[in-house]
């Protein structure tokens, strides 16, 4: 969910002069957003959201939208839990941010490189600065994979959610579920 990572991913698809000139389209069967969570202090769980699109411009605007109607936790009663008490019906989030694109014109098919990304997740009425390193590989002419470094940590105070956890907490009769959720993408671009 993080904008960070998203813009990163942008930038690093346009690494050549020509491919500078052209627009790049996140790949959203190849590409992929996570999160994870433990509840009851020992049982923790993968989730992902698995409507991802997205595109960097020429001059390095990045916009990515995530659909959390597509959020998949492996139990269909709490994808739409989510839905309803976490997400309150809300059909989307994007990532936004603007890439420096001079930066990585010189990059080449194998090359790869870490860079550091300022980002904005507008997520339920509020916007949230975020702030990672991406993990870039041009691994095509006409293709980059950009991924998180490090983990994202993202708490649920920040994301404004704790009520609606705390719903999930008690219609799935939790002792607790955590309030720290670490993030990780995987984005596929290409021009």
């Amino acid at each position: 969910m993080n904008k960070s990572l998203l813009a990163a991913a942008v930038a690093l698809c346009m690494g050549t002069t020509s491919v500078a000139a052209q627009d790049w389209t996140l790949d959203a069967e190849a590409s992929r957003l996570a999160f994870g969570s433990v509840k009851n202090s020992y049982i923790g769980e993968v989730h992902t959201f698995e409507g991802l699109s997205g595109t960097v411009s020429r001059d390095g605007e990045v916009a990515i939208e995530v659909s959390l109607a597509d959020v998949s936790t492996n139990i269909d009663i709490r994808n739409e839990r989510m839905g309803e008490h976490v997400f309150d019906g809300t059909p989307s989030a994007t990532l936004s941010g603007i890439i420096d694109m001079d930066a990585l014109k010189s990059m080449r098919p194998g090359q790869s490189s870490i860079i550091e990304m300022d980002a904005t997740l507008s997520f339920l009425g509020q916007d949230i600065d975020v702030f990672t390193e991406l993990f870039v590989i041009r691994t095509s002419p006409r293709s980059v994979m950009v991924t998180t470094n490090d983990m994202i940590m993202l708490t649920t105070e920040d994301l404004g959610i704790d009520a609606g956890i705390d719903t999930l907490q008690s219609l799935a009769n939790l002792d607790s579920i955590t309030r720290v959720t670490p993030v990780t993408l995987r984005f596929v671009f290409e021009r």
